[in-house]
């Protein structure tokens, strides 16, 4: 019999060193905006929904994924990443999944490989083997495809160095978080898909990217800003840049779905614009503190043959728009409590 995990010493040990950070602090108020529902109307053609970070070892987030209709999705793509630390939850989440979701496409994020409650002794690139297996025994989508004229485009990355992963991801000798080993060698299981990317470079405007990683230290807020002073340390890949930039590189419009923070940024030059959306669901101590997630996922991006013109408001990348970067000012600015 699959279950939940419903705690865990790390969990208490992250929420006891969470309030110790937090002590202190003069608590003002920032009210978020309310990020809205997408449009998920009927329609006839193809819809796409993003939706990361699923976290489902907890019983109430694969309560969630439970609770999502077996009809209303049924023809639609889902793009979901980072699902769960555990081996049964991982595949029970994905099998809810593929029976909501006509296509599922899936890359994994740094909990999928965790190693501290596997009852196999497995490393992390042995256990990324054996969820990628999963996964085509599922009928989950790992490498790009084109559905209905669509292009959907997964990029396998990692972070150049990392803190927590330090001791719940094992790695085999010739590779380490403290260096950009496993950052190349995320990014080249990516060079196996090249001749399919150069076709759809040729063939297509419309295009979604998604990673679990974040290609860029733009999108993430500076260092004062955040509840978690070493976030910076796992934001920014060079590889995955590039891989972006070079898949960009066509005249039209472009969709990429990330993970890490939430905000959406737009840049580059005339007909050539480049949007990054994130969609998570998080771990339930994260949903009390931000927009939710169970009120407005999986979020719609595409339908009707077109990306969905609005975008939600979202707090850093308003903040952003009227507020230049000041990367020289280390004052901190968590004198506040972000609703």
């Amino acid at each position: 019999m699959i279950s939940c995990l419903s705690s865990s010493p790390n969990y208490l040990c992250d929420k006891i060193a969470f309030k110790k950070q937090r002590r202190g602090i003069t608590r003002a108020c920032i009210q978020r905006p309310r990020i809205l529902p997408s449009a998920t109307r009927d329609c006839f053609g193809l819809r796409v929904f993003v939706l990361s970070d699923l976290h489902t070892d907890y019983p109430e987030n694969m309560a969630w994924v439970r609770s999502l209709s077996t009809k209303k999705h049924n023809k639609d793509v889902l793009v979901a990443g980072d699902v769960a630390e555990i081996y049964d939850n991982f595949v029970l989440t994905m099998s809810f999944l593929k029976e909501r979701f006509e296509y599922v496409f899936y890359v994994p994020g740094n909990h999928d490989l965790w190693c501290r409650w596997e009852r196999e002794n497995l490393d992390s690139l042995e256990k990324l083997n054996k969820l990628l297996n999963a996964c085509r025994q599922l009928g989950i989508e790992i490498n790009p495809a084109v559905i209905d004229g669509f292009r959907i485009i997964p990029l396998f990355s990692w972070y150049h160095e990392a803190c927590k992963d330090f001791h719940t991801c094992k790695w085999p000798g010739n590779l380490s978080n403290r260096d950009s080993s496993l950052a190349l060698s995320f990014d080249a299981m990516n060079e196996k898909n090249q001749h399919t990317v150069k076709q759809i470079k040729r063939t297509c405007s419309q295009i979604i990217m998604f990673s679990h990683f974040v290609p860029r230290q733009e999108l993430c807020p500076e260092k004062r800003m955040l509840f978690y002073p070493n976030l910076p340390k796992i934001i920014g890949s060079d590889w995955l840049e590039d891989r972006v930039r070079y898949i960009h590189g066509v005249e039209g419009e472009l969709f990429a779905f990330w993970f890490h923070m939430f905000t959406e940024d737009n840049y580059g030059g005339r007909g050539n614009s480049c949007r990054y959306v994130q969609a998570p669901l998080a771990y339930p101590r994260e949903r009390r503190r931000m927009n939710g997630g169970e009120t407005w996922l999986p979020y719609c991006i595409y339908s009707d043959g077109d990306f969905c013109a609005r975008i939600s408001p979202c707090y850093w990348s308003d903040y952003y728009a009227a507020n230049p970067r000041t990367p020289a000012n280390t004052t901190c600015a968590l004198g506040c409590q972000i609703l």
